[in-house]
């Protein structure tokens, strides 16, 4: 009995003295989790300062580069001037962009997506405008035609909505084939939907067909 009680003992005192051993071990797990989990909570935090001090610093030169242009446009300079872009150029000071319009008339044939010529000067100007002066900001392809439903290449187009975007997309895949960033670039289609002249007439739809190249500033 006597025995039978000492060997008890001595296992209470063995397991008295492991129970320590294990809290420390499982501290321990738990304490290199928490170290890992804050070294990676560490890096990303890190990563958002950094990401955000860059897009901190990309708008201010934006703001920069838009206030230059807005000086220029008052002292005077045509906007052709004061942005590089030749012909029909606006500049909106409250959206901060620059719209270049380039009538169908120059780059495609009635009820067609496909350029007139393999080389587009208009389109190459533009080009080199936008890698020289606008590297890096956001560009739309715009795409509008005018009210007229497709007739003649209906097997090709569904409706205008189409039709302007294949014209957008010629537009844009030449400019990136020239060297434009494709991740700076986006094509849009309008179809009908946003007129600048009345379709009333045929000095009106010839205006309304149209693409648009517009840069962003901000």
């Amino acid at each position: 009995m006597k025995d039978a009680v000492g060997k008890m003992l001595v296992l209470c005192v063995v397991t008295a003295a492991m129970m320590p051993l294990t809290g420390c071990t499982n501290w321990k797990k738990k304490y290199g989790s928490l170290d890992v989990e804050h070294q990676n909570l560490k890096g990303l935090y890190e990563n958002c300062v950094a990401s955000l001090d860059s897009t901190a610093a990309e708008r201010a030169q934006m703001s920069q580069e838009l206030e230059s242009l807005k000086k220029q446009l008052q002292q005077g300079k045509s906007a052709s001037d004061a942005t590089g872009f030749k012909g029909d150029v606006k500049v909106d000071q409250d959206k901060g962009t620059i719209t270049v319009t380039l009538p169908n008339s120059i780059l495609f044939s009635s009820g067609k997506a496909t350029l007139k010529n393999a080389t587009s000067a208009e389109l190459n100007d533009i080009n080199r405008v936008l890698r020289e002066r606008y590297s890096g900001k956001q560009v739309d392809v715009v795409g509008y035609t005018d009210t007229d439903p497709i007739r003649k290449t209906k097997n090709l187009w569904k409706d205008n909505w189409d039709l302007s975007a294949g014209r957008a997309l010629t537009v844009l895949r030449y400019l990136v084939d020239q060297g434009v960033s494709p991740e700076k670039i986006r094509g849009v289609a309008c179809g009908q939907t946003r007129p600048i002249a009345s379709n009333a007439n045929a000095a009106g739809k010839a205006k309304n067909r149209r693409v648009e190249i517009v840069v962003h500033m901000r």
